[in-house]
């Protein structure tokens, strides 16, 4: 099996969700959402696009329903021994099968918890399971509860979280010789997601981010590609992985002379950084870290310029997005401890001048200081 941690590892986490289920008093759980499937499991797949469950019972068995494409490959990457296949057909209603399933594992009238908030499980698909289940057991939201236990990393998830920094690392120092006067987004995106691979690295669970010019202002991957002119600015947001955890990084580099603007949010951005770098410790909160990051860009006098989230939780996740729970914004009550991985951004965007700024990386929270996975400093970028 093409398994990438120690079953003795997949055990623990088998039984840190039983502790979890116990104390929800659920019977089963359905996992829906592939990262969760993969923690559990290391079930590996993209076959998610298509209705398929992880039922796990109190006493931690688990029974996959997929299809017929996803049998070996459950097998291949998987610790999974039942596996169950619902057939494709006209009218095929896999809600059906589950709900069958279910029975079939003397479920019926049981506490089922469900893993609603995913991309792995359609609002179609979830009207289904719904239409199926409302008179089988009872019913509970249990969006969140792999989530929350995936926030801490244990030791050999770090390892993997390291390797990711270091492939981030290696993307950076691709692309820069190709920044410059001329150079082409697309040779520069080539570049960087080549020395991903090139290192034994995976594909990111979203496109990585790339714009010059007024493009630079934007947050989001676009298609179509521009190549660089001699004072122009160049927003990248990229990650390097392995075996699916993800390190994200964020600069914008400048080519030829340096704006009085563009020096103006840098300092903003590296000092926003900084301050959040002190808050993201234990004994602060996730909302704390947020309110670091605005009250330096009020400083500066930026705070329409900046979003309203400056990070996030990363680990090991799949399409359509790299992000994670919980995020950095305002408010947000969960506590920050040893043993996360966090990315923290900051981005500022004056659409007024068409001005771009960002700064991020990845960290290791500790008992004290976090610790930046990456080996590259905060200096602004300069070609």
């Amino acid at each position: 099996m093409a398994l990438h941690f120690e079953r003795s590892e997949f055990d623990a986490r088998r039984d840190r969700l039983m502790i979890e289920m116990a104390e929800k008093k659920l019977d089963a759980i359905l996992l829906f959402a592939q990262e969760s499937m993969y923690w559990l499991t290391g079930y590996d797949t993209f076959g998610f696009c298509f209705f398929q469950c992880l039922i796990v019972k109190a006493d931690g068995s688990m029974v996959l329903l997929t299809r017929s494409a996803d049998l070996r490959q459950a097998r291949h990457t998987s610790t999974i021994d039942n596996i169950v296949v619902w057939m494709d057909r006209a009218d095929a209603n896999p809600a059906i099968d589950l709900r069958n399933l279910l029975n079939d594992l003397d479920l019926l009238g049981a506490r089922i918890g469900v893993e609603y908030d995913t991309h792995g499980l359609t609002a179609y698909n979830g009207r289904r399971v719904d239409e199926q289940l409302q008179t089988f057991g009872q019913i509970a939201d249990a969006s969140g509860i792999v989530g929350r236990l995936r926030l801490f990393k244990s030791p050999a998830e770090i390892a993997k979280a390291e390797k990711a920094a270091a492939l981030s690392d290696d993307a950076l120092d691709a692309a820069l010789p190709l920044i410059k006067q001329g150079g082409d987004e697309a040779q520069i995106l080539a570049a960087m997601q080549g020395a991903v691979f090139s290192g034994g690295g995976d594909y990111p669970a979203n496109e990585f981010i790339i714009g010059s010019g007024p493009d630079a202002l934007l947050c989001r991957y676009k298609a179509g590609r521009r190549k660089l002119n001699k004072n122009d600015q160049l927003t990248l947001e990229w990650a390097g992985v392995f075996h699916h955890y993800h390190a994200p990084m964020m600069r914008t580099v400048l080519t030829g002379k340096v704006s009085k603007r563009h020096q103006e949010l840098f300092d903003a951005s590296r000092a926003a950084l900084i301050a959040v770098e002190k808050t993201m410790t234990p004994g602060n909160t996730f909302g704390d870290v947020f309110d670091a990051h605005a009250r330096t860009m009020e400083a500066y006098g930026l705070t329409r310029h900046r979003l309203n989230a400056c990070g996030y939780s990363v680990g090991a996740r799949f399409t359509p997005s790299w992000m994670d729970m919980p995020m950095f914004y305002q408010g947000n009550p969960e506590p920050i401890a040893p043993n996360m991985t966090l990315f923290a951004h900051m981005i500022i965007m004056d659409s007024e001048t068409e001005t771009a700024m960002t700064l991020g990386r990845t960290y290791l929270t500790t008992e004290s200081q976090p610790k930046p996975l990456s080996r590259h400093d905060l200096d602004l970028i300069v070609r």
